[in-house]
């Protein structure tokens, strides 16, 4: 199992080492930045609603 799960986390860096190879040089620092920070913003208010899924499945509170 946590040979199985060393190849998955491998996988999951050459993935993204993929995606940053594919990030054109000509594209500005700021613009990327912007964009890095609206998704991160996204992602921590996914997590936070599915963290409190979990809570109220955790609590019986469920609809």
């Amino acid at each position: 199992m946590p040979q199985q799960q060393l190849i998955l986390t491998i996988g999951r860096i050459e993935r993204a080492l993929s995606r940053l190879e594919r990030i054109p040089s000509g594209v500005q620092t700021a613009a990327r930045d912007s964009d890095l920070l609206e998704r991160h913003e996204k992602l921590k208010a996914e997590t936070r609603a599915a963290i409190g899924a979990i809570e109220d499945i955790l609590a019986g509170r469920t609809s």
